[in-house]
């Protein structure tokens, strides 16, 4: 009987970001110029720090490391969005779907912990300088790095595994622009609750714990930058903690929404509206936060673009 009702999805309908046809043309020219920025911005970062001597530092090999997730993470999701504005009835097959998601899980939990390695880095290099190139050394950073992604991908492997056990009714209709697992799980037939426990487990480990990282890294810098005595370092310091901050209060608090109490999520508009900020508006402001308004990356820049023109 419960073959009968119950059956294995062969593809999906992704419903997109907004179904009002005036919209799909200034969303797609909107998404794409988004997209581009943000590979030209992260991918210029990886060239950068590879082609500069002076920012193979720890620093910057995680810096690297954060612009690759991000663009990897913004290529998983947007491309197919943006096929959604194109085409009237944007269809996905089970494994592509399976796939997009297990990749955007990767590169998602990975940004998490990224951002919760730099945060510890910013605390070391600032708080106990003379320990840093100990603390920090090579294969430290190497370990720490291999660890984000390893977690990344234990997570999203146990997320996927589980999902493929679940049962779908005939209506195959995900109301979001890619497969999210919370949208995927709302088609359910079968018993969920293994994967809602799941959710609420590894969204503890995957925000609440890298979240309380950053801030208690953020508290010990700020009480470091109150010591400083020029009035132009502190606000200079300030403000540098101040848009990290933001960024990482967007990300985080989006992510949040999704994933840590799901049920609460009585809308998936809501849910889609909150998802573009973690998949999208991150993705493409990281590299200018964390990276062009940083000296050492604007000279290293400037040199670059000058051997280029000479050239």
């Amino acid at each position: 009987m419960e073959s009968r009702n119950h059956s294995r999805a062969n593809e999906f309908i992704l419903t997109g970001i907004s179904e009002q046809p005036e919209l799909q043309l200034p969303l797609f020219l909107l998404f794409l110029g988004i997209y581009v920025f943000t590979v030209v911005g992260n991918l210029g970062m990886i060239i950068l720090i590879g082609l500069s001597p002076h920012l193979h530092t720890p620093m910057y090999y995680l810096l690297s490391s954060l612009s690759f997730i991000d663009l990897c993470h913004s290529t998983v999701i947007t491309p197919r969005m943006l096929i959604s504005f194109v085409t009237k009835k944007n269809i996905i097959s089970y494994p592509e779907c399976m796939t997009q998601l297990y990749f955007f899980l990767v590169f998602a939990i990975s940004e998490c912990h990224m951002l919760a390695a730099m945060a510890y880095d910013r605390y070391v290099a600032i708080c106990s300088p003379l320990l840093y190139s100990v603390t920090m050394c090579q294969q430290a950073c190497i370990s720490l790095i291999s660890a984000v992604y390893a977690i990344g991908v234990v997570c999203a492997s146990v997320h996927t595994g589980c999902l493929v056990r679940v049962y779908f009714c005939k209506l195959n209709v995900i109301n979001h622009y890619f497969c999210d697992l919370i949208s995927i799980l709302k088609l359910s037939c079968s018993s969920i609750y293994i994967n809602e426990l799941l959710i609420l487990v590894f969204s503890g480990i995957n925000i609440l714990v890298p979240s309380l990282t950053i801030l208690s890294s953020y508290i010990f810098i700020i009480a470091c930058i109150l010591r400083i005595r020029s009035t132009a370092g502190r606000s200079k310091a300030f403000s540098t903690c101040s848009s990290h901050l933001s960024a990482i209060a967007v990300f985080f608090g989006s992510a949040a929404f999704m994933y840590l109490n799901p049920s609460s999520v009585s809308s998936m508009d809501q849910g889609k509206v909150s998802s573009v900020f973690y998949t999208i508006v991150v993705p493409m402001l990281n590299p200018l936060i964390y990276s062009l308004r940083n000296k050492d990356v604007n000279v290293a820049l400037k040199k670059m673009l000058e051997r280029r023109i000479f050239l």
